[in-house]
């Protein structure tokens, strides 16, 4: 291979060029990060059922991306039936009690960020000395791992801590505005419901669900607490979460948001400062086509699903992945349901990993966590706003014991907006209207309880780590790269904000990606097929004959998943759903490598 270009700008792509065809749900996405990480098109696209990118120039052999639906024969056609299949229209519908599809190309957009990202790591293992590499992504697997942390509590050993039936927010006011609440904190839920006068049993009842819908993608609290927020106008409901603690997002539209959209890319990348640095020795581990990240080091200082979800993407990539943990351990370890002891969710994000206890307000640990940062590739984390500042962990101060160092924060708001609410999942969904565009018109709008962001987020910020890995290696220069809830939001409804930019209505039409029930489960079509299949009646068909009735008038469908177990032996999908050493549910890597 020829000596990749060494470029000093902080497009990591400078000098290359790309080519791209295939459904464009995908490849618009593909071909506008290629496009905001420097890299050049090389002609239009070309519509189609299968996705081909290539990216040429710059020193580097021919890196090559297929991205499509699902495998042939599968009966998974586009993001209607992708969706149906992988079990993200059940969870998505927990909170109206039947599956509902997405209004947005959740699927699509994931698949396309993964496709990205398999394209930069072949580049990084290109630049480290391995060969040049093909890789596929599928959306089928990579629906799967949206919705792995639910899959892996369907497979656990006990049961779920909280129940799972309909209901949630967002709530109500006097005025008719809806609203998110968010609090972390069950004594500012308190003094949030006490203040606008809710019952105290109520208020009791409602806690747990509210608590654990970032686990069971619903929450089941008493109807009296929507009865209470409206009974109040917003003024009223602003003041009692100021008082409390607590935090209320106003739902935004798509065109509130149109209004205020920067066009700023999803992620941002400079170099740390100091001149050009040695990137270390090499590790024991060579790369490879199939592992790129092979023989490198991440150190991952991540909570929840964000920073743990890019860390781990990395370290299926071939990275070693070393967890800072409290000491004590990650408490997140025994949130139930647990497989073997240990929590079924947790395992999900974090299985493979190393994990060191660190005490981070303890000075002599966080110098101990200074020297391991000095022999190390990646420093990844999603501390509040401010924190690693605070504690002398941030870029510039890491840059002084490693200035060939990758520093990734992943973050809610990235700093993009002013007086931004929490930056929690729920929270930048109402705010981003992400709320109105994965529900169609005729629906009120609601964040899914789903965390879509915090998974597009944890795939946002792995891709910003690998551009920033490639940027190194091009370089020689250590390199700070931001990502964010925020960005992922964008990426995400960026065809309806189009839309809304252009004055057409942003939402999509009514009942837009509604299963169609059958006698013994719910049947959906592909979006090119939902208007006509709409016109037959199947609630008396089992579900095999509903399907083989659309297919003898040529119209595609596929049946919902609506039981997640049922995952592991559902022969639609490209790879097998396994379980891991623990004995939890463990998904396919949504890349293969050839």
């Amino acid at each position: 291979m020829a000596s990749p270009a060494t470029t000093q700008t902080v497009r990591p792509l400078a000098a290359l060029g790309f080519a791209v065809s295939g459904p464009p749900q995908i490849t618009d996405v593909v071909a506008e990060h290629l496009r905001l990480l420097g890299a050049d098109r090389d002609g239009p696209a070309a519509d189609g059922p299968e996705g081909a990118t290539t990216l040429s120039g710059g020193g580097f052999e021919p890196a090559r991306a297929t991205a499509r639906w699902a495998d042939p024969g599968s009966g998974l056609v586009d993001e209607a039936t992708v969706q149906a299949a992988t079990g993200m229209m059940a969870v998505h519908g927990r909170r109206d009690g039947a599956p509902r599809g997405l209004a947005a190309d959740y699927a699509a957009t994931a698949t396309a960020v993964l496709t990205v990202q398999g394209l930069l790591a072949g580049l990084v293992g290109q630049a480290r000395g391995a060969g040049p590499a093909h890789v596929t992504t599928t959306a089928d697997r990579a629906g799967l791992l949206t919705v792995s942390q639910y899959l892996a509590a369907a497979g656990a050993d006990e049961g779920e801590a909280a129940e799972l039936a309909p209901g949630g927010p967002p709530f109500t006011s006097a005025e008719g505005v809806l609203f998110e609440l968010e609090t972390l904190d069950p004594g500012a839920w308190a003094g949030f419901w006490r203040a606008l006068g809710a019952p105290a049993d109520a208020m009791r009842a409602g806690w747990r669900p509210f608590q654990f819908r970032y686990a069971t993608a619903c929450a089941p609290f008493p109807q009296a607490l929507h009865t209470v927020t409206r009974s109040h106008l917003l003024p009223r409901i602003r003041q009692a979460a100021a008082a409390s603690g607590a935090e209320v997002c106003v739902l935004r539209t798509l065109a509130e948001r149109a209004l205020e959209a920067d066009g700023a890319a999803p992620w941002s990348l400079r170099p740390l400062p100091g001149g050009p640095a040695p990137t270390g020795a090499p590790g024991p581990a060579a790369p490879s086509a199939g592992r790129p990240l092979a023989g490198l080091t991440v150190l991952e200082a991540g909570r929840r699903i964000q920073a743990p979800l890019a860390a781990h993407l990395l370290g299926l990539l071939g990275a070693e992945v070393v967890r800072i943990e409290p000491p004590g351990g990650d408490p997140l370890r025994g949130m139930p349901p647990a497989c073997s002891g240990i929590s079924a969710r947790w395992l999900a994000l974090n299985r493979g990993k190393r994990a060191v206890e660190i005490d981070i307000k303890d000075g002599a640990d966080r110098r101990r966590l200074r020297e391991m940062t000095a022999e190390a590739d990646v420093f990844l984390h999603n501390w509040a706003p401010g924190k690693a500042a605070e504690l002398g962990l941030d870029a510039d101060d890491l840059a002084l014991v490693n200035p060939a160092l990758v520093y990734a924060y992943t973050s809610g708001w990235a700093g993009r907006l002013r007086d931004a609410p929490m930056g929690t999942d729920f929270m930048v969904q109402a705010r981003t209207a992400v709320g109105e565009a994965v529900r169609p018109e005729g629906e009120p709008p609601a964040p899914s309880l789903m965390t879509l962001l915090d998974v597009l987020g944890g795939l946002h910020g792995a891709e910003a780590v690998l551009a920033g890995l490639l940027l190194r290696e091009r370089t020689g220069h250590g390199v700070r790269v931001d990502s964010s809830l925020l960005g992922a939001a964008d990426t995400l409804t960026g065809p309806a904000l189009r839309r809304a930019a252009r004055g057409e209505a942003p939402r999509r039409p009514a009942r837009f990606r509604y299963p169609l029930p059958t006698a013994d489960g719910w049947i959906a079509p592909a979006d090119r097929s939902a208007a006509a299949a709409a016109a037959y009646d199947l609630r008396d068909l089992p579900t095999a004959d509903a399907l083989d009735l659309l297919d003898a008038h040529g119209l595609a469908a596929t049946a919902v998943t609506t039981d997640l177990a049922d995952l592991h032996h559902d022969s639609r999908l490209g790879g097998p759903v396994g379980r891991d050493a623990h004995g939890a549910p463990a998904v396919p890597d949504p890349w293969s490598f050839a």
